[in-house]
């Protein structure tokens, strides 16, 4: 990796439904990593700050609408990514407004956090569920 990497900061978030449940969704065809399951979310464009582009995202990709106040960081990851250097911000998120669908045909799934270690994900979203995990089980 070159000394002065560029970064690519992306936002993530941890839907959980009243029964505990995750929301991933498989990335499509056509895109990197095509086929992996990841958390919801996108890039932080210029001008934007992480949270704002999560619920810039969560409302393209979902269809849903969401408060910064309903959004809790609680984990990232640092992978380097061909020429660039990604950072991967995730927020759990328990309250939202709208039915999430996806208007892209995404497939998506709620399942325990358990089943999620189970998925084929991209490299920087795999470490992220222990941390996810071990969030959820302290809720300090």
């Amino acid at each position: 990796m070159e000394k002065n990497p560029t970064y690519l900061f992306v936002t993530a978030a941890a839907l959980i439904d009243q029964n505990g449940r995750i929301l991933v969704q498989k990335r499509p065809e056509g895109k990197p990593m095509a086929g992996l399951w990841e958390f919801p979310g996108g890039k932080v464009e210029a001008g934007e700050t992480p949270e704002t582009a999560l619920i810039r995202e969560l409302n393209e990709e979902l269809a849903i609408s969401v408060k910064e106040a309903d959004i809790k960081p609680v984990a990232f990851a640092s992978e380097a990514l061909e020429e660039r250097h990604l950072i991967l911000l995730l927020y759990i998120c328990r309250k939202w407004s709208g039915h999430v669908q996806s208007p892209d045909s995404l497939d998506l799934r709620w399942l325990p956090v358990a089943a999620i270690r189970d998925l084929e994900m991209p490299p920087a979203d795999g470490p992220l569920v222990q941390m996810l995990a071990n969030a959820l089980r302290d809720p300090g």
